[in-house]
């Protein structure tokens, strides 16, 4: 962080009479300046390389009125989700398969940048990606949820909050979420025709079919040069283009999504993101992450 001190201090000396601002007022003034500075010089303002993810960790079982949940922390963004399920009448045209709703929020006390209020469309556009994956990936086969064809399935809500916001709170989030559901514990449940009622087990409590465990790996463009994993809250401001890589615990490509209108230069942007993610260094940390602490 020397090294990165230095060049934010050089980059202050070049201000007009000489003035020398501190390396905070100067990120605040002019961040554009102050990123390029450290790009240059194959650096990020928080030191990491612009390949680097930040430090990952994992808990589960934390929320004991959950059916399952998980606290993930991706440097300061620190992400809690809770999974409640409840019993409801499947669809007419589905009449085996349950439900799961995830949803993220972002409030007002995880960032300044959020304000109270209702959702915000940024927790709006994240929480729907999240479900494009959720069902794209199979996490939970929806046909495991049945208890009773077409009289009874599970709805499981995949409730996420961020409770402290330091960029990238997709990527967190989805690790989150899947680790909730990997621990999610359900009654036994059976349904009696006569009665027209579903009866819960107190004692026997099975595990969710998990067929898959989708991760993402996010990357920013920053100039149409720069490619910087994991962007942080300073970062994304300043991108022109986000990409979000998606794939399972075998390297199986899920999803890739694109947020922003920019575009990189050079054809194989793309595919080196999608190598980055499929990386078995990163797919073993993840793995590691998942196990249940």
């Amino acid at each position: 962080m020397a090294a990165a001190a230095a060049i934010a201090s050089s980059s202050a000396t070049t201000l007009p009479e000489g003035d020398t601002l501190k390396a905070s007022t100067f990120q605040r003034l002019h961040p554009k300046a102050y990123f390029e500075r450290f790009l240059a010089e194959n650096l990020r303002p928080d030191g990491r390389d612009l390949d680097e993810w930040r430090a990952v960790s994992l808990n589960v079982g934390s929320i004991s009125t959950a059916d399952g949940s998980a606290l993930v922390r991706l440097g300061d963004t620190t992400v809690v989700c809770g999974v409640k399920a409840e019993i409801a009448e499947p669809e007419l045209d589905s009449p085996e398969d349950g439900f799961l709703v995830p949803n993220l929020d972002l409030p007002a006390i995880c960032s300044p940048k959020f304000k109270p209020g209702p959702p915000t469309e940024e927790a709006q556009v994240l929480s729907d990606r999240l479900n494009d994956i959720l069902v794209a990936a199979g996490v939970v086969p929806l046909s495991s949820l049945c208890i009773e064809r077409g009289r009874a399935v599970w709805v499981l809500y995949v409730d996420a909050t961020c409770i402290n916001y330091d960029g990238n709170a997709f990527d967190a989030t989805l690790l989150a979420m899947v680790a909730a559901l990997k621990n999610t514990r359900l009654p036994k449940a059976t349904f009696d025709e006569e009665t027209g009622r579903t009866t819960c087990s107190r004692k026997t409590r099975l595990p969710l079919q998990i067929s898959r465990l989708p991760a993402s790996m996010s990357f920013g463009i920053f100039d149409g040069t720069h490619i910087v994993v994991d962007p942080t809250s300073f970062e994304e401001p300043l991108l022109e283009t986000t990409l979000s890589v998606a794939v399972d615990e075998n390297g199986g490509l899920v999803s890739v999504t694109q947020l922003g209108l920019g575009i990189a230069r050079g054809q194989d942007v793309l595919m080196r993101c999608i190598a980055s993610a499929k990386d078995p260094l990163f797919l073993e940390c993840l793995v590691g992450a998942r196990k249940d602490r």
